[in-house]
């Protein structure tokens, strides 16, 4: 089997990050983003993916955190991506249903080709601690629309906003974990093609 791995290099005027991933890891991961509460996020999609990564990030975050945060999604798409290869032999579909104390998280995932980012949360606040939480969603649909797969976010309640936020990426590592695994040999399309 194909060794499942990608690193990926960004610098732009706004962030330099490199990331490198291993789809057949076992959920290590180094992450130094410079945003804290996004590297608890991103601990908790290694750790229950199962998928490693290592993850270096600076950016321009006297502005606000919003371009590092959108450039580690494409950054993450990416390297799904180029990890994937041809997808033979992948689940491709993914579900996870996890609940964090008050809340509960349900997550899909088909990684199909085609991407399109569905998310339904609600949260009580603006911010956790000094993270907004718009760039939740940021992230997720850059990471969608740069590995092109189906991602779909249903939380039908929660009031705790940092419950709501690691439910959600404890749901989405689950199912992203599922979705990679090799379970066959051939591409699992009827077209032939992902």
């Amino acid at each position: 089997m194909k060794n499942r791995t990608a690193k990926i290099e960004r610098k732009t005027a706004e962030t330099e990050i490199t990331l490198e991933l291993n789809l057949d890891g076992a959920g290590k991961y180094d992450l130094d983003t410079g945003l804290g509460f996004l590297d608890h996020m991103l601990s908790h999609l290694s750790k229950h993916s199962r998928i490693d990564m290592s993850l270096k990030a600076k950016g321009d975050l006297e502005v606000d955190p919003h371009h590092t945060v959108e450039d580690i999604g494409i950054c993450l798409g990416q390297a799904l991506i180029e990890a994937l290869g041809d997808k033979k032999g992948i689940t491709r579909y993914g579900y996870s249903s996890i609940p964090m104390e008050d809340t509960l998280a349900n997550v899909a995932v088909d990684l199909s080709g085609r991407p399109s980012c569905v998310y339904n949360a609600k949260y009580g606040t603006d911010k956790i601690g000094d993270f907004d939480v718009e760039c939740l969603e940021e992230f997720l649909r850059s990471l969608v629309n740069n590995g092109r797969f189906n991602l779909h976010i249903n939380v039908p309640y929660g009031t705790n906003s940092h419950h709501i936020a690691e439910a959600i990426f404890k749901a989405v590592g689950r199912s992203l974990g599922r979705a990679v695994e090799i379970t066959g040999k051939e591409i699992p399309s009827t077209k032939g093609i992902l």
